[in-house]
């Protein structure tokens, strides 16, 4: 019966050391993104740095909000800094506004620069042309 309860202490011990542990992510065959659970993240913007668009479709058609700011910056920039194009695309197509700057006054364009997201720059590249 110890052995049991010592068994399950060390394993609920290792799923939450493993939980804090960094997540490494591919976006592409050449690119890898970094990615750390971050703390306080909206489940919404989680979705958009893993890059699940599949749950992005799916809780935007449940009315998430696609401008609602998570840790002072727009699903849209979360989607533009970490690369994920396809997903950004989804949220312009519903509505995202790519003129917001986050709450440290950098635009959607700079989050992308200073990440080296060729994809997501390309992106608002095309939508900015269209305004």
């Amino acid at each position: 019966m110890k052995k049991s309860i010592v068994i399950a202490v060390l394993g609920l011990t290792l799923i939450s050391t493993s939980a804090k542990a960094e997540t490494i992510l591919n976006s592409s065959p050449e690119t890898t993104i970094n990615i750390k659970k971050i703390t306080g993240l909206s489940s919404f913007c989680n979705a958009i740095l893993k890059g699940d668009i599949q749950t992005v479709k799916s809780m935007i058609s449940l009315g998430e909000d696609v401008n609602e700011k998570s840790l002072g910056m727009t699903p849209a920039i979360f989607a533009a800094r970490y690369n994920r194009a396809d997903i950004l695309e989804v949220l312009i197509e519903n509505g995202a506004d790519i003129t917001v700057k986050c709450d440290r006054g950098r635009s959607i364009k700079k989050h992308a620069e200073q990440s080296g997201a060729i994809d997501a720059l390309e992106v608002i590249e095309a939508h900015s042309k269209k305004k």
